[in-house]
């Protein structure tokens, strides 16, 4: 599982192998099952993750039940609540495993330990957290923005493989649209 972790921070960042061994001593190995939870709204969030293997969603639940995804995490890739991570407050979200899912787990003693001790580390993490805040201001301007079937090709560029992942009600919770709509957009692109 870090062996995964450990080829994606090598081809990211320059760290040296005493960095890197330094975050393998603190990180946490988890396996999840398709539907097993790392973090219930109410929670406060514990861990920076990192997806070796699988594929987790990030959502949210309405008071009528229906739920609405903020975010696929497919491997190599991380995740997290930030504001409840950061602030120690119960989260507003939930992240589950939609497959059979291998993780890394750091906790925040962990994660501020790291970044005292690995300047490299901290770098990277900034720059990731920049690229993340670009992603959002683009997802907003497209859902205030782009048609149903821009958003829809959109996804594909963004997420290639994931479609054929998850069921079509959590692609179209993430991109806003029913059902209905996202299977005759897609029924039309592959008509095509």
């Amino acid at each position: 599982m870090f062996a995964e972790f450990e080829t994606f921070i090598k081809t990211h960042t320059n760290l040296s192998e005493g960095d890197i061994e330094l975050i393998r001593s603190v990180a946490i190995e988890k396996t999840l099952r398709r539907k097993e939870s790392l973090l219930h709204a109410g929670e406060v969030c514990r861990y920076k993750m990192f997806v070796s293997k699988g594929l987790l969603r990030t959502f949210c639940t309405k008071e009528d039940g229906s739920d609405y995804v903020l975010q696929f995490s497919p491997e190599n890739s991380w995740t997290t609540d930030p504001e409840s991570f950061d602030k120690l407050i119960p989260s507003t979200c939930n992240i589950d495993a939609l497959e059979y899912s291998e993780v890394i787990l750091w906790t925040k003693n962990d994660f501020d330990y790291m970044f005292a001790n690995i300047p490299g580390l901290k770098n990277y993490t900034q720059k990731l957290i920049s690229q993340n805040m670009y992603l959002v201001r683009q997802r907003v301007l497209s859902a205030i923005s782009s048609t149903a079937e821009e958003k829809y090709d959109e996804f594909i560029k963004n997420y290639p493989g994931i479609f054929a992942r998850v069921p079509l009600h959590m692609v179209a919770s993430y991109l806003g649209l029913s059902t209905k709509t996202l299977s005759r957009i897609r029924h039309a692109q592959l008509v095509r």
